[in-house]
């Protein structure tokens, strides 16, 4: 392999990542999926509620999660317990049902970004409680709803663009 081709695109850590929040998540390539994400972005992941499957070491290992070790993982038992672990993030909810864009959204650092569960998304009394914060991502075709993952991964890469966290990208040689 050349030396080019064994180089990667990298730029460094945020100093105040995004909080990236599942509440509920029910599928658990989904979670592998955006738990890569969290770690190549170094964004902690905060996994809300009850889960739809086991994240224990044997279970992770089976599902081939070779960088789960990457990730600043956090369990919270509800939205309550989440708030008290980032007291002063600002959260901003996404939903199928967002009037309004993740392009409008105005991210900080340090944010929290967060995605209901893949059956039914986030419940209507919470996109209530924060009204003014609950964005969607435009979409053009028939489809009533993104993949969790793929959700996760437009809006995180937005908020990191948009703050300036992806600046300065060089490419480094793997040591």
């Amino acid at each position: 392999m050349s030396d080019e081709a064994a180089a990667r695109l990298r730029v460094p850590p945020p100093s105040s990542p995004f909080h990236v929040a599942l509440l509920e998540p029910e599928i658990p390539q989904n979670t592998g999926s955006i738990a890569r994400l969290c770690a190549a972005t170094c964004s902690p992941l905060h996994l809300v509620g009850r889960l739809g499957f086991r994240i224990d070491e044997k279970s992770v290992r089976r599902a081939g999660l070779d960088y789960w070790h990457l990730v600043e993982l956090k369990s919270h038992v509800d939205l309550a317990h989440l708030s008290q672990e980032v007291p002063r993030a600002r959260w901003h909810l996404f939903s199928a049902r967002g009037g309004r864009s993740y392009l409008d959204a105005d991210f900080a650092p340090g944010d929290l970004l967060l995605f209901g569960k893949e059956s039914v998304g986030l419940p209507d009394e919470l996109a209530a409680a924060h009204e003014g914060r609950v964005w969607g991502i435009p979409t053009s075709g028939g489809v009533r709803s993104l993949n969790l993952s793929n959700a996760v991964g437009i809006v995180l890469y937005e908020a990191l663009r948009a703050t300036g966290a992806l600046g300065g990208a060089r490419l480094t040689r793997r040591g």
